[in-house]
């Protein structure tokens, strides 16, 4: 109990050296603690690394670690944002931004928990409006996939007992809902969706929904080029793992959408995998999501699955609670 204490005793002395008036973007040394005691021989970084802070108690869990076990033995210069909620509403959200422009600018980045806020923490910090999900903002400036595998320990009993090996789940970061435009309607009309080509050519419109009365919709997109890295990034991590890769989706219902994604995949591995899957004996399918959540709960695990973004937003989480 003793020593609980004195931690929680250092992690409130860290909170409180925290500065009150966060740079945007600085150096290590302008958001450290004032005495440190570092070890003689630290490992030298050559490049810098982009420090995203975050909010709550996960400000002051990463000062403590950065503190003492990092900058401790490593000497690398921190180009630091501050995307708490409060300085993301002060800039508004350009630092989410910048940070995630320093990430593409210095290929490494370190981000702590945000908040994503809804109406009540509008309330609570008195923001100016709801501002989106950093996460999102970040991933979509940045594109790639977001890999995430959890790390399986024989001690600690599984919700899922049969999950007995890994499961990295490959999200696409990018577009779909995470960049939609959403609206709510209060009277009757049309809804409709209109694409006026660069080259001044004839428009071409859908008329999505004639709403009798109020009601909601929703606008979405995503690229070929993008698709076309996320299929490349996943093909290459499952060899790399020497795991099948499933990739999911729901074309029997958005069969233009979801089977642009489902056509890309098929194209690029046929043109560029195939033989390479063939040598370390696995495999590439292609999965209609539901048929692919039931199989996942049944399989041990040792495959790569590629979601669109929300299906792997809502997969990597039951993922990592069922491990």
């Amino acid at each position: 109990m003793a020593g609980y204490l004195k931690v929680l005793s250092s992690l409130t002395r860290s909170a409180a050296t925290l500065s009150k008036t966060p740079a945007v973007l600085a150096p290590a040394s302008c958001q450290s603690l004032q005495q440190r005691n570092y070890a003689d021989k630290r490992i030298k970084v050559a490049k810098p690394v982009v420090e995203m802070d975050g909010d709550e108690m996960t400000r002051i869990i990463w000062e403590f670690i950065k503190e003492k076990l990092i900058l401790t033995n490593v000497d690398v210069e921190l180009k630091y944002f501050d995307l708490g909620l409060p300085y993301r509403d002060q800039t508004d959200d350009q630092v989410t931004i910048d940070s995630a422009l320093a990430t593409q600018k210095y290929n490494v980045a370190v981000k702590c928990a945000t908040i994503t806020p809804d109406e009540d923490r509008v309330e609570e910090f008195k923001l100016k409006k709801m501002w989106k999900s950093p996460n999102g903002t970040i991933r979509n400036i940045l594109g790639g996939t977001v890999f995430r595998e959890p790390i399986i320990c024989k001690n600690i009993p599984r919700l899922v007992p049969g999950w007995t090996q890994p499961i990295t789940i490959g999200r696409h970061a990018h577009g779909d809902q995470y960049k939609a435009t959403d609206f709510v309607v209060s009277q009757p009309g049309k809804f409709k969706l209109v694409f006026s080509p660069a080259d001044g050519s004839k428009a071409k419109e859908w008329e999505v929904f004639d709403f009798p009365g109020g009601g909601c919709g929703m606008g979405m997109y995503n690229t070929d080029e993008s698709i076309t890295g996320f299929a490349h990034s996943c093909f290459q991590y499952a060899i790399q793992k020497k795991w099948p890769l499933y990739m999911s989706t729901k074309n029997t219902i958005l069969k233009a959408y979801d089977g642009r994604f489902k056509d890309i995949f098929q194209d690029i591995f046929e043109k560029n995998y195939k033989s390479e899957f063939d040598k370390v004996k696995i495999w590439y399918e292609h999965r209609l999501i539901d048929d692919m959540v039931a199989q996942v709960l049944k399989s041990s695990g040792a495959f790569v699955w590629a979601c669109k973004n929300y299906d792997g937003d809502v997969q990597s989480d039951i993922l990592a609670q069922g491990k």
